[in-house]
């Protein structure tokens, strides 16, 4: 169990390395040029440790269509956080986005029919206050950008709720696998029509720690849920938040005001509240 904590927590960290390069990079290259960076690493990388070690069986599914939407909605998801990334700080932006298991809820009950507690209800009204106290809707530091991220929260649910039905009867590898080889194919299609010549060698450079970042903590979120249940790492994927503020400081020198401070600080605790709530209705139902 702490084996699968410490995992999750670290892939945290590596996804607000990522988001923290993003953010650096994206004034200076095209979001597809910098998607398919991200994205071409990854399947390479995954490619290249994975057949070796399993074969040409991983290639195996049962869902082939899913497995593609399933790339398609994460290129998607990852389109618009490098759209939000460029106007918004690190922080506040993953904040926001922290808020997909509480909207996995809400479809749960209004689209699958699931039956949801009061309590469930609560956590999930409070988490969308805590994102509207970050966004604050016609405040002085309003702008529509600060929408995308909802939007990617929308993108980012359907993508969990298909992830969750896969895993069902997919080995997460295969998964893994035709996500990333998804998002590169439809990425290189583009590619040609943005592709611009960097003049700073610190831009290849961050692209590529991009993409090391991205597989790395793939990887190791892939290794915490064969070390422990998805429930008991759930409380610790918010870690991200903090780790996302402290790249914002350090690179950025910026930190969130007090009210953005608050609704990060309600998002993590209605989410972690929600976690902890599917760890005991698993004991009791087990």
């Amino acid at each position: 169990m702490l084996a699968g904590i410490g995992l999750a927590i670290g892939a945290c960290a590596c996804f607000s390395a990522l988001d923290t390069t993003t953010k650096a990079v994206s004034p200076f290259v095209p979001l597809l040029m910098a998607l398919w960076f991200r994205y071409a690493f990854q399947a390479l990388a995954t490619t290249a440790v994975v057949i070796p070690l399993r074969g040409k069986r991983v290639l195996r599914t049962q869902h082939l269509p899913f497995q593609l939407l399933r790339g398609v909605l994460l290129l998607v998801s990852s389109l618009l956080a490098f759209a939000s990334l460029r106007f918004m700080p690190v922080g506040e932006f993953t904040a926001i986005v922290m808020i997909t298991p509480l909207a996995v809820t809400l479809m749960a009950a209004t689209r699958l029919k699931e039956h949801v507690s009061p309590t469930r209800w609560a956590l999930v009204a409070g988490g969308f206050v805590g994102t509207l106290i970050i966004i604050r809707p016609g405040g002085e530091a309003f702008t529509w950008a600060s929408l995308l991220p909802l939007v990617l929260v929308a993108s980012n649910t359907w993508f969990q709720v298909i992830t969750s039905q896969l895993a069902r009867t997919e080995d997460p590898l295969t998964t893994h696998l035709y996500t990333g080889w998804t998002g590169t194919l439809i990425a290189t299609l583009g590619l040609p029509f943005v592709w611009t010549q960097l003049p700073d060698p610190w831009l290849w450079a961050g692209l590529g720690f991009m993409g090391l970042m991205g597989t790395v903590g793939h990887f190791l979120l892939v290794l915490a849920y064969h070390k422990a249940p998805a429930s008991a790492l759930t409380p610790y994927l918010y870690s991200q938040i903090a780790f996302s503020m402290l790249g914002g400081w350090l690179v950025f020198k910026h930190l969130p005001d007090g009210w953005s401070m608050f609704g990060m600080v309600l998002i993590a605790i209605c989410g972690a509240g929600g976690a902890w709530l599917t760890v005991r209705e698993n004991r009791r139902f087990a």
